[in-house]
């Protein structure tokens, strides 16, 4: 058992691709004990066995289609806090695992079911990205530029944040649930779903009045001149986000501007001719001068690190905020605890590294493993 405050948490994790594993990474940094069922067979994705995604927990390899493999993965179920799965709905029942099945074995378990539309609603078995799931949320239409098209926000709205992470936030709730009613219960996370929890600020602001729906037309869309990012003298990039009146005021002394006539604020109509005097001042100096002089200031200037870079910034150093795992660096364990304190991430399994060692915990003989290995069912 590792450390951290869920540590001695049993999770048994189908492989699957980004959103889930993401989900299952954090509950592993948090201390729980992960097990990866990988497919048997099936050729190695090209970042494995380095996928960050992936550290931190054990692999036994199944073949799902064969039943004494799903009877393995029932036993496995037994001893189990959470499953978590990434099928399309109705796959896991097909298969011979589906909710039903598994909280009969264990009424206890927690089911966490990582979707892009969730298990019901017209589009529920139709294929999708992340792209697409945050299209129909909203998400997408108000990320880009004014008069150009949306601008796709990498897959962190959907996959990650919208994605990933509810599903360990929904497993996190099912669990502490549990603790009083002694159930568990089935958790639908669908990236759908998160990617519109997502933007209930704008929403907010939206209703207030506060928002257009034409993109880059508002304070966090790059409408505002004083919430946008700025090309420096070498060609980098500064982002600047001096929302508040007293921070704004900081930026203007910084940039050398304080004795001249500029346009209010929050004047919208003034906000070309402000952009244009940024735009003109921040070429004069490049990146790493700005960043020494905004450094300690309440302007919310900051210099737009690459992800190659970003490890190296002092204060992401002094945080250990990113850490090396296997010889890849990646982003550290969070967030932090003060008394349950969570353990550095181990390396990910190869595929199938510990098949052995996880179907004799859950009570199969030398002669039983053998005979899955021998018709394909492990290995």
């Amino acid at each position: 058992m590792g450390s951290g405050p869920l540590r001695g948490v049993r999770v048994v994790e189908i492989a699957s691709l980004a959103p889930a594993p993401f989900g299952c990474m954090i509950l592993s940094d948090l201390g729980a004990s992960v097990t990866i069922v990988d497919r048997v067979g099936e050729q190695s994705r090209p970042l494995a066995p380095a996928d960050p995604l992936r550290r931190g927990r054990r692999s036994v390899g199944l073949n799902l289609k064969d039943p004494g493999a799903v009877s393995a993965l029932l036993r496995l179920v037994e001893l189990s806090d959470v499953l978590v799965e990434g099928f399309r709905p109705g796959v896991a029942e097909r298969l011979g695992f589906g909710p039903d099945v598994c909280m009969r074995r264990n009424p206890r378990l927690v089911f966490a079911r990582m979707t892009g539309w969730g298990q019901d609603g017209p589009l529920a078995q139709s294929a999708g990205h992340d792209i697409d799931y945050i299209a129909i949320a909203g998400a997408l239409h108000p990320i880009g530029r004014a008069g150009e098209r949306p601008v796709p926000p990498l897959n962190l709205i959907g996959d990650f944040g919208g994605g990933g992470m509810l599903l360990a936030l929904g497993v996190l709730a099912a669990l502490v649930e549990r603790a009083s009613s002694g159930r568990g219960q089935v958790v639908d996370a669908a990236m759908v779903d998160g990617a519109a929890l997502l933007t209930t600020f704008v929403h907010g602001l939206r209703a207030a009045g506060m928002w257009r729906d034409e993109r880059g037309a508002n304070l966090l869309d790059g409408g505002a001149p004083f919430y946008d990012t700025y090309q420096t003298a070498d060609g980098r990039y500064v982002a600047v986000g001096a929302l508040e009146p007293r921070f704004y005021a900081e930026l203007i002394q910084h940039l050398g501007l304080g004795g001249q006539t500029l346009p209010a604020q929050f004047d919208t109509s003034g906000w070309p001719v402000l952009r244009a005097r940024f735009a003109e001042v921040f070429k004069q100096r490049t990146q790493a001068e700005w960043a020494a002089l905004f450094e300690g200031s309440d302007a919310c200037v900051a210099p737009v690190l690459s992800l190659g870079e970003a490890p190296g910034h002092a204060h992401n150093a002094a945080r250990g905020a990113f850490s090396d795992v296997g010889g890849v660096v990646q982003p550290a364990p969070a967030p932090r605890f003060g008394r349950t304190a969570c353990a550095a991430p181990t390396p990910p399994a190869p595929a199938g590294a510990d098949t052995d060692a996880v179907l004799t915990e859950i009570g199969l003989s030398q002669l039983e493993i053998a005979a899955l290995r021998e018709r394909g069912a492990a290995g």
